[in-house]
């Protein structure tokens, strides 16, 4: 299998990065590597297959094509996908799922259109075999991904099973906790190399700082875990365990310390137990404390990247919010308060350090009364964001201004 044909999905924004990845995982095994709407792809080989599960920390999937073809109506569908060699990719005692996305389909059932495409899988193995296999929507073995555009299918089969977001080690979380895969390109986006420490005031249970732990000891992120490819025919177990075996000779002590702290004592016992599981407990030191009192945790200034609270997750940032019920207008004016105290804040006590800040809020710059240096489109989920870059001074810009050269 040298020919195959791989999208990778990523969260909208973070294209660039993942192509660099991809490059930087396959070396010369990834060729025609070229970015599009929501992922990559690229030609590649199996080997390829199982180092991106394995390596990659943008990605949320590593999908195989299998078909890509003209469609006005269901049965159109229906004749794609029964064209494709399923049997060579699994068999009748796997159950399968179908995921079904679609952009400007004409299509007025997208369930039909998946039922459609259900049926032309199972009766291609009826119709050589006599036999089917079961579809399971809870936990298949198998997961065949179609994309529906305004005039052509593609057809995917999953490699990777659960999300690729799902590490291993995530056990205790907060609400709301932050993807592994949208951490690590708020690390990739912030040019964070582990030359200097990284900080995270608002850690939650620990997702960015444990990120960057890895990230600074060479761990693979999938080490933990397993995955879909493992069930699927062209396997080879011996080559996997070699795979796994050099990422686990790779792992390296870190060149720098991480640090992380939330003003919520239960979300650091979680980022705890979470940075022992993920193997990096020796390199993120967590504490407890406010972040509009927390002192740099470092000599050495460094970068700070965090996902800081928003609406009701003030109270949990530091500000205390107004009794229950209708308060919406109240959230707006404490999170103004939150980040204009917080880069006060910053700018008394953090000189040199570079604070990277995601956030929905494009008027946040203003809020803070701080000018960004850089900022970089991101989505969280269907969430259009904003990683914003400040460069901290001491004082203000205005004090400066006043004092002259």
């Amino acid at each position: 299998m040298r020919d195959l044909r791989l999208f990778l999905p990523c969260a909208g924004g973070v294209e660039a990065w993942l192509a660099e990845e991809v490059v930087r995982v396959c070396g010369e095994g990834a060729r025609d590597v070229r970015t599009a709407r929501g992922g990559v792809q690229l030609l590649s080989g199996w080997a390829e297959v199982m180092k991106l599960n394995l390596h990659s920390r943008l990605t949320q999937r590593v999908l195989v094509e299998l078909a890509h073809q003209p469609y006005r109506a269901e049965q159109d569908l229906y004749e794609a996908a029964s064209a494709v060699a399923w049997e060579e990719w699994f068999g009748t005692r796997d159950s399968f799922k179908i995921e079904l996305t679609s952009h400007q389909s004409p299509l007025k059932s997208l369930n039909f259109a998946a039922l459609r495409i259900k049926d032309a899988v199972a009766d291609r193995f009826r119709n050589r075999g006599g036999v089917r296999p079961d579809v399971d929507t809870q936990r298949p073995v198998v997961r065949i991904f179609a994309h529906l555009a305004a005039d052509a299918v593609t057809l995917y089969i999953d490699t990777s099973g659960e999300p690729l977001f799902k590490r291993g080690w995530r056990e205790d979380k907060g609400e709301a906790p932050l993807k592994e895969t949208l951490a690590a390109a708020m690390i990739a986006a912030s040019g964070w190399d582990a030359t200097v420490p990284l900080y995270d005031p608002c850690c939650g249970s620990g997702t960015i700082a444990i990120e960057a732990a890895q990230v600074a000891c060479n761990i693979a992120p999938g080490l933990l875990r397993r995955f879909g490819f493992e069930r699927l025919k062209p396997h080879a177990a011996g080559d996997w365990q070699a795979l796994k075996a050099q990422a686990l000779a790779a792992r390296r002590a870190s060149p720098v310390p991480v640090f992380g702290s939330d003003v919520a004592f239960r979300m650091v016992d979680f980022a705890q137990r979470n940075a022992e599981r993920a193997g990096v407990a020796d390199v993120v030191q967590l504490r407890g404390g406010d972040a509009l009192q927390r002192m740099p945790p470092s000599e050495v200034p460094g970068v700070m990247l965090l996902n800081p609270p928003y609406g009701e997750r003030i109270e949990a940032g530091g500000i205390a919010g107004p009794g229950r019920g209708g308060r919406e207008q109240a959230q707006m004016e404490n999170a103004g308060d939150f980040f204009t105290q917080l880069a006060a804040h910053w700018k008394r006590n953090y000189a040199g350090w570079t604070a990277w800040v995601l956030s929905p809020d494009a008027k946040l710059p203003t809020r803070m009364r701080l000018k960004e240096s850089r900022r970089v489109p991101m989505w969280n989920g269907p969430i259009e964001c904003r990683l914003f870059r400040f460069d901290m001074v001491a004082g203000s810009a205005r004090g400066r201004d006043a004092a002259g050269p």
